[in-house]
């Protein structure tokens, strides 16, 4: 399918020389790929060479997508929220392989008092239905901390691992919570975002509300898909979120939703990352240790996800480089997440390199989709799945 754009093509920014196919491949998701508006940056040795965006915020292609416009990153919450409870990993609060019922005592129940807190970051507790939680329980924090509170696991913690698609970052905010006393959303962005002046924010003000583009559907977004089958594990899964299409809900930006409600743009993501790949630090701001950063870059399982439906490699809190859904460059060891709109970041730490983009059309199949593993692949080289065209 191809689109024929009825606007002129809207596109600014910066690209260093050595990244152009980058800027290529950019272009070429607007003239043939079917992007309206989006964002790309890339990070180098923590100095910034790719900074583009472009297109619009409105599918009759009005309103420009403008530098500090910002978009719902879906799951890339889900890093966010595990790089809050690293920090305190780091700065020795919390103990990574302490049962998360030492913090919390009444996640204690129903047969959960042996998950630690290794096995959530690892998607590997087994809490990862609400079967319990009624449609919009996302929306009301406590309420979904008491859901969780009442969740048997769904297997042994520690034993196998699958995408935990609605309840981590819950499940990481509340561990932060009882911690720190800040809830996730303003532990991150005092701690992180605000630090090193990165746009991006779990829980918007309304100065940032009025800057955030609307997510559009797209009819071809597999993980919609997946989550709309009654036979699936994801459709189990997501039994606490709102009843229809909630990306562009009130609340969603508003309130905090760890797992998938974060908002920012990609020059914001890719600083973040960029301090993860110079191991914990950018221009003199240290987020985390080196071993603490080191411990997060383990991967624990790799298999088919019986969420996602697709080969999934993942670690503390990040997902892992894998090449046929979710290419990161040749390095196995590069790390980040995915975002079910088409959000995407990484980074590479023996490069000093890190990658983000985000969209306002929602992905397509399979993986990350092809215009954000285009732009993924210009930015990194290594192998190019057969369906990237």
């Amino acid at each position: 399918m191809t689109t024929v754009l009825d606007a002129p093509l809207h596109i600014e920014g910066i690209c260093a020389p050595e990244f152009a196919e980058v800027r290529e491949e950019f272009v070429k998701n607007f003239t043939s790929r079917n992007e309206i508006g989006a964002a790309v940056c890339v990070y180098k040795d923590g100095k910034k060479v790719v900074d583009l965006w472009g297109g619009y915020k409105d599918v009759d292609r009005t309103q420009p997508w403008e530098k500090d416009t910002i978009v719902i990153m879906n799951s890339i919450a889900k890093s966010m929220s595990a790089l809050c409870v690293h920090i305190l990993i780091d700065r020795g609060l919390v103990d990574f392989n302490a049962p998360v019922a030492t913090y919390w005592p009444e996640f204690a129940q129903a047969g959960k008092e042996k998950v630690l807190v290794r096995h959530v970051l690892s998607h590997s507790c087994g809490v990862i239905y609400c079967d319990v939680a009624k449609a919009g329980d996302i929306f009301d924090y406590d309420t979904f901390i008491r859901v969780l509170e009442k969740q048997e696991p769904a297997w042994e913690p520690g034993t196998y691992g699958a995408y935990n698609s609605q309840n981590i970052g819950f499940l990481a905010g509340e561990i932060v919570r009882r911690v720190d006393g800040r809830t996730v959303g303003r532990f991150l962005r005092e701690e992180v975002t605000d630090k090193i002046g990165a746009e991006y924010n779990i829980g918007l003000t309304p100065a940032e509300i009025a800057r955030v583009s609307d997510m559009h559907k797209n009819p071809l977004n597999e993980f919609a898909q997946i989550a709309s089958d009654p036979t699936s594990a994801l459709y189990r899964a997501k039994r606490g979120s709102p009843d229809g299409y909630f990306q562009n809900m009130r609340e969603i930006r508003e309130k905090e939703v760890p797992s998938f409600g974060g908002h920012g743009n990609a020059r914001g993501m890719a600083r973040i990352y960029a301090a993860l790949a110079g191991n914990g630090e950018i221009d003199g701001v240290r987020l985390l240790g080196k071993e603490t950063v080191e411990q997060a870059n383990t991967v624990v399982w790799e298999h088919d996800c019986i969420m996602t439906r697709r080969a999934m490699r993942m670690g503390y809190g990040f997902m892992h480089n894998e090449t046929s859904t979710i290419p990161m460059g040749p390095n196995p060891k590069a790390f980040g997440h995915t975002g079910s709109g088409g959000a995407f970041t990484w980074c590479d730490r023996e490069r000093n390199l890190s990658f983000a983009y985000c969209t306002n059309f929602q992905r397509q199949g399979p993986g990350i989709g092809v215009r954000g593993a285009s732009l993924s692949v210009a930015t990194a080289g290594g192998p190019r799945p057969d369906w990237l065209s």
